[in-house]
């Protein structure tokens, strides 16, 4: 598509959006392959006790994909979107693989630096892609829509490998999905997926965002907006790292089955994911500020009451807030950063959110663990809970209206 042919929009560039909903589910399913089985895993297939690999395993994967979200950013401008999505892709080949055979569990780690490198360049992508499309005004509607595929996603691929597992064995059968994932999402993104430099152009020419003086200081936190954003996007992932961590191991010590604890483990993502096609559309029109402070401030209490649940249904109803919570800021997290950066600077700002929003997963991992030496391993969630509310107090007192 020639430059002067470009409009921005979702209705204009419908085709394009969709097939990379397509790509973002696949990226989601990529996920919801561990989410709820690895602890399981570790134990029944490596004889290792889940409280003690499952947190390591998740700073591991943090930190990757942290690190790669900051680098697809940094080089989405000089190397084209496409590219990156597309090495993104081939990096993945391997995963479903080791997770089936794998023999030792040291593979399995390797796998999940392999899942990291995937989903930064994937998903961070994609995410830039539809906000280069839909240019200014649909922006929240275009996020919700990503992060709602993508979740959704992987809350059934969640709750799809619980069910494989329980039914016939927790390897091989679980992951042939991930087989499906990888080819579907590389042929996508390699046949038909445009580039959308000229899209980045046509509102660059337009744009009055001013642009930043320093763009990873200013997103990280020296700029009240960006780094109100960037703090809440940080402890949105702390809290959900501690709750895939140690929530399967906590609903297994209340003595759940596989089943159950499939389907409380899905219930977060799955909300998260459905409430998500709504609040991206309303981060369009209501208060951005208003929003991102009440979801954080529903997310800490949720996790906070869990820490007094018994029953499954409990469990299952304070997940659901917690969905709502987390779908209340998600999209508006991108829609805001978005709405603060120059286009031209947007890949990046967004790249240095997502480093830090990531890296959210390996903190949330680590002061799980070290929070689990001074305390009981559910008390954790009164602490992080606790963390959650405060977030949601910086973005009140610091960020614009």
């Amino acid at each position: 598509m020639k430059p002067g042919n470009v409009k921005l929009g979702l209705k204009e560039n419908w085709k394009q959006f969709s097939l990379l909903l397509i790509v973002n589910a696949f990226v989601g399913g990529m996920i919801g392959l561990e989410r709820t089985i690895l602890p399981k895993l570790a134990e029944i297939e490596f004889g290792i006790l889940a409280t003690s690999v499952i947190l390591p395993f998740i700073i591991v994967f943090g930190i990757t994909k942290a690190l790669t979200n900051y680098f697809t950013g940094a080089l989405a401008n000089r190397l084209g979107r496409k590219k990156l999505l597309v090495v993104g892709w081939i990096i993945a080949l391997p995963i479903p693989f080791i997770l089936m055979y794998a023999q030792n569990w040291s593979w399995i780690i390797f796998a999940n630096v392999l899942l990291g490198i995937n989903q930064g360049l994937t998903w961070s992508t994609t995410v830039v892609m539809k906000i280069d499309l839909v240019g200014e005004r649909q922006r929240g509607l275009a996020m919700g829509l990503n992060e709602s595929f993508g979740y959704l996603a992987v809350a059934l691929v969640a709750f799809t490998t619980g069910w494989i597992a329980a039914e016939y064995a927790i390897r091989p059968y679980p992951f042939y999905q991930g087989i499906a994932f990888v080819v579907l999402g590389l042929l996508l993104s390699w046949l038909f997926i445009h580039d959308t430099e000229h899209h980045v152009a046509t509102e660059a020419s337009t744009s009055d965002a001013r642009k930043l003086i320093h763009v990873f200081l200013d997103t990280s936190w020296r700029d009240h907006n960006l780094g109100s954003i960037t703090q809440a996007g940080f402890v949105n992932n702390l809290n959900d790292g501690m709750i895939w961590g140690i929530f399967p191991v906590i609903l297994a010590s209340k003595s759940f089955d596989l089943k159950t604890i499939g389907i409380i483990v899905a219930v977060y993502p799955a909300v998260w994911g459905i409430g998500q096609l709504f609040t991206g559309k309303l981060s369009d029109h209501l208060n951005k500020k208003a929003m991102l402070v009440f979801g954080m401030a529903l997310q800490g209490l949720a996790i906070v009451l869990m820490y007094w649940a018994q029953s499954s249904m409990i469990y299952i109803l304070l997940s659901i807030v917690l969905g709502l919570g987390t779908a209340l800021v998600y999209p508006t997290f991108l829609a805001a950063l978005a709405g603060f950066t120059h286009p031209q600077q947007r890949a990046e700002s967004i790249g240095v959110f997502r480093l830090w929003r990531d890296l959210g997963y390996a903190v949330g991992a680590l002061l799980t663990i070290v929070l689990t030496i001074f305390m009981e391993t559910d008390k954790t969630l009164v602490a992080i809970g606790l963390l959650t509310v405060l977030s949601a107090f910086i973005i009140w007192i610091r960020m614009d209206k």
